[in-house]
């Protein structure tokens, strides 16, 4: 109806022109309803720059939430990762990961091991957050000969089986039954009621009823308490002083792994290379990440694990893989955005920076709308109200 391959690009297609294909061959993932409707509301997108998405009419809108929270360093491509790509394109645009060894594959897992706390040292490199979430529930459960996984259920871990299955909001309905071995674990904030009058209370009152939960289970059988550092769908939940701590802490007692899913929050997000860095000496077993690896310029995720871990899987593979696993352009631009990002200094600028005047405007916001909840949750690039 639509496409016309001979002269693809002489023509410019009307936005009812591309909502009409859109309805007639295209799927939505979460919207629903009638296509034309949903469609309707949906802007026709022309081109990107810096925080603004510009429509084919040429309005102007800011990219308030970073589009899935991911466009970390904007949407304009710096020359350098621009050039990166391209050449690793005109070098080799694609080598499977288990058949030749790409030299920006070595040099982005050195990287983040330079970055990476404690002895955070061995890299995989899936294509989304879903899906290195899914091989950390993987490798946690092959490590440790135990299967299941501890998640909070204000939580979401990703859209494939296994992360739905992990994922404590309405969300992981849409996974059936399927995905089996989890075990859900209440947030330190619940919505209903509290653990105790005080922060330290509740804290301490959440971890007992959590180390309660873990004797119930038997902790021979848990491979892992796996949480977002900072629960992002469920609202920018930030942890109380010593819950993390406390996690890390249930976990060496009763030989658990932690992992922590930073896919949202990771590189930069909350003024620190990652969230979990913002508890007092809380090194997870497992970190998983992926949005702003690349800045979304490219998809790609990462998986780190502990040396402890590193070496177990190279005497014992773990049978994971996908065809696109460390794609060698992915790679590049994800080394090219992460020198970026530090060559710019910008952890320091989301912090020092940005960060005061986030906490001034959204307080000025709590306090000038009525409808506006008397609560603002917010870590430098990370807040709700």
């Amino acid at each position: 109806m639509w496409l016309n391959f001979k002269n693809e690009s002489s023509k410019q297609r009307s936005d009812a022109d591309l909502r009409a294909a859109a309805a007639k061959h295209t799927m939505l993932t979460w919207q629903g309803g009638s296509p034309s409707a949903v469609l309707e509301n949906l802007p026709v997108v022309d081109r990107a720059e810096g925080v603004y998405v510009y429509d084919s009419t040429g309005k102007k809108y800011l990219d308030w939430t970073s589009e899935a929270v991911c466009v970390n360093l904007g949407h304009t491509m710096p020359e350098t990762v621009k050039a990166a790509m391209r050449d690793q394109m005109e070098k080799a645009s694609f080598i499977y990961g288990g058949m030749g060894l790409v030299e920006v594959r070595v040099r982005l897992a050195s990287l983040l091991a330079d970055l990476a706390p404690g002895d955070i040292n061995g890299f995989l490199f899936p294509s989304s957050g879903g899906e290195a979430n899914d091989c950390a529930i993987r490798l946690a459960r092959l490590y440790t000969g135990k299967t299941k996984i501890f998640n909070q259920y204000r939580s979401y871990h990703g859209g494939s089986l296994g992360p739905l299955g992990a994922t404590g909001d309405f969300r992981r309905h849409f996974a059936g039954d399927s995905a089996t071995g989890f075990i859900k674990m209440f947030n330190p904030e619940p919505h209903y009621f509290r653990w105790g009058e005080t922060d330290e209370a509740a804290c301490d009152m959440a971890l007992a009823c959590l180390e309660e939960q873990i004797v119930a289970e038997g902790p021979s059988t848990i491979a892992a308490i796996m949480i977002e550092s900072i629960p992002g769908s469920a609202g920018v939940l930030i942890p109380a002083v010593g819950y993390m701590e406390g996690i890390r802490s249930l976990c060496d007692k009763y030989g658990i792994l932690m992992i922590c899913d930073e896919v949202m929050t990771g590189f930069g997000r909350t003024g620190e290379l990652f969230a979990f860095q913002h508890f007092e000496g809380v090194i997870p077993d497992i970190v998983t990440s992926a949005k702003g690896l690349t800045g979304s310029w490219q998809p790609l995720s990462v998986v780190g694990v502990r040396q402890k871990l590193k070496d177990f899987f190279w005497a014992q593979p773990p049978g994971w893989g996908s065809t696109f696993q460390a794609h060698p352009v992915a790679m590049a631009c994800g080394y090219a955005a992460v020198k970026h990002m530090l060559d710019t200094d910008i952890l320091n600028n989301v912090k020092g920076v940005i960060q005061p005047v986030m906490i001034e405007e959204l307080d000025r916001l709590v306090q000038k709308y009525d409808f506006v909840k008397q609560e603002v949750f917010s870590l430098s690039y990370f807040w709700i109200l």
